[in-house]
C-alpha cells in the first residue's frame, strides 16, 4: 500500500514537471524537483552496476550482498572463468526496488578494455560498485573515469581480503598485524580512486566468505543510508529523457504554425514599396525569434530567474545554448543574399512586369522566413533541452 502511494506521488510530480516544460517555465520544473520529500523517490527502481575484472568475485558478492552462497537457488554463477556475455539481474531482498546487475568482466576476450564501456553502455545503470581482487589496476581507473564522465557515483570494493590475509600471515607471521594490512589495501585503492579525481573515495574491503567481517557490514549500512539520496540522483538523470518529447511535441505545434508566418511575409513582400521586402522579413524574423525564446522559456528574464534558482551563472546556462551566436549574423547573411537579390529584380522588373516583380519578391521571402524560423526554432528547443539538462546536471552536483 505504501510503495502504490509512492507511485502516485512520483506519477504526480513527473505530470507536474511535464507540464512546467511545456508551459516553458523551467524555474516550475526545476521547484517540483527540489520540493519532493525523500520519500517520494521510493518509487524509482535504482540499477546497481557491479563491474570489474574478470575473477574479481562480483558474482560472489551479489551473492552475499542478497545472503546467498554459489550454488544456492537463484545465485548468481561464480567461478575462475569468466564466460558471460550479457547483464544479469538480481533483485536485492533486503532493499527493496533495488536491481543488482552482474556485469561481465573487463579485459576479457569478449569485452576488452577499450569497448568495454561502450558494448555495455554503462549509462543506462544509475550507479556502480567496481570490484577488484588485486591492486589498483588500469582497467579499474578506466572504469572511474567513465563513471566520472557520466557523472555518476560508485563505490570501490576490495574483495578477497581473506586471501590476502592468509597470504600476508604464512609471509610475516612474527609482524602480522591484520587490521595494519586492512587498512594498506583501503589505502592503496583510495590512492588509485583519488589519482582519477575522486574526493573521499568511497573504498569498502571485503570478503565474500565472511560477510561479517571487515567492511562487509559498514558497505551494507552505507548503500542502505545513501539510498533516497542515490534514488534522488538516479531520478535526476532520467528527467532530460522525460522532457525530450515535451519539447518535441511544442517544437511541432509551433513549426505548424510557420506556414501562417511565412505568408503574411510574403503578402508583405509583395506590395511594391522599395525596401519593404527586406525590411518586412527581417522585422517579422527578429519578432518570432525572441518569441520563441518566451516560449520555451530561455529568454534572458528566464534564463536569470532559473540559474538564480540552482545556484548558477547565467553565463553557464547561455554557455551551453547554440542558437545565440548565429541567429542574427544568420539572418542578416541570408536576407541580405536571398531577399535583396529579389528585391533588385523585383524593383528591375516591376516596370516592365510588376506581377513577375511582386512574385520574385513575395516567393523569396516566402520561403527565407520558412527557412529560417524552422532553423531557429529547432535551435531554440534543442537549446532548450541542453540548459534544463544543465540545470538538472547541477542539482545532481547539490545532492552529492
Amino acid at each position: 500500500m505504501l510503495l502504490l502511494l509512492y507511485r502516485r506521488l512520483s506519477a504526480m510530480a513527473l505530470d507536474g514537471f511535464r507540464a512546467a516544460v511545456y508551459q516553458g517555465n523551467l524555474t516550475d520544473a526545476i521547484s517540483n524537483v527540489q520540493q519532493r520529500t525523500p520519500e517520494s523517490f521510493n518509487s524509482h527502481t535504482l540499477h546497481i552496476a557491479i563491474t570489474g575484472e574478470s575473477g574479481s568475485g562480483k558474482s560472489s558478492l551479489i551473492n552475499t550482498m542478497r545472503g546467498l552462497r554459489a550454488g544456492d537457488e537463484g545465485a548468481a554463477e561464480t567461478g575462475m572463468l569468466d564466460t558471460m556475455t550479457m547483464p544479469v539481474a538480481y533483485q536485492d531482498p533486503v532493499l527493496p526496488g533495488v536491481t543488482l546487475w552482474d556485469l561481465p568482466g573487463v579485459g576479457t576476450p569478449y569485452f576488452p578494455l577499450n569497448t568495454y564501456c561502450e558494448a555495455l553502455n554503462l549509462s543506462q545503470y544509475d550507479f556502480f560498485i567496481i570490484v577488484g581482487s588485486q591492486r589498483f589496476r588500469s582497467d579499474h581507473a578506466r572504469l572511474v573515469r567513465e563513471i566520472q564522465r557520466m557523472g555518476k557515483r560508485f563505490y570501490f570494493v576490495r574483495s578477497k581480503a581473506d586471501m590476502d590475509l592468509d597470504a600476508s600471515r604464512r609471509q610475516r607471521p612474527s609482524s602480522y598485524n591484520e587490521e595494519r594490512i586492512l587498512e594498506q589495501i583501503r589505502e592503496d585503492c583510495r590512492r588509485g580512486v583519488a589519482a582519477e579525481g575522486v574526493g573521499h573515495p568511497p573504498v569498502f574491503v571485503v570478503s565474500s566468505w565472511e560477510p561479517n567481517r571487515y567492511d562487509f557490514p559498514l558497505l551494507r549500512q552505507t548503500l542502505q543510508m545513501e539510498l533516497p539520496r542515490l534514488r534522488r540522483h538516479a531520478f535526476l538523470f532520467s528527467l532530460p529523457a522525460v522532457a525530450s518529447p515535451i519539447i518535441n511535441q511544442k517544437k511541432a505545434a509551433l513549426k505548424g504554425e510557420i506556414w501562417k508566418i511565412a505568408l503574411f511575409s510574403c503578402l508583405l513582400a509583395a506590395i511594391p514599396v522599395p525596401g519593404l521586402a527586406f525590411l518586412g522579413t527581417f522585422f517579422i524574423f527578429r519578432k518570432h525569434l525572441s518569441r520563441y525564446y518566451i516560449i520555451f522559456g530561455v529568454d534572458d528574464r528566464s534564463l536569470s530567474a532559473l540559474a538564480w534558482q540552482i545556484g548558477k551563472s547565467v553565463l553557464e546556462l547561455t554557455a551551453v545554448m547554440t542558437s545565440l551566436g548565429i541567429t542574427a549574423m544568420m539572418a542578416l547573411k541570408l536576407l541580405l543574399d536571398s531577399v535583396g537579390t529579389a528585391v533588385m529584380v523585383a524593383e528591375y522588373s516591376s516596370e516592365r512586369r510588376p506581377v513577375f516583380g511582386a512574385m520574385v519578391s513575395g516567393g523569396v521571402a516566402l520561403v527565407t522566413t520558412s527557412f529560417m524560423l524552422r532553423k531557429h526554432l529547432a535551435s531554440v528547443a534543442d537549446d532548450t533541452w541542453r540548459v534544463l539538462s544543465k540545470a538538472l546536471e547541477a542539482e545532481r552536483e547539490n545532492a552529492i
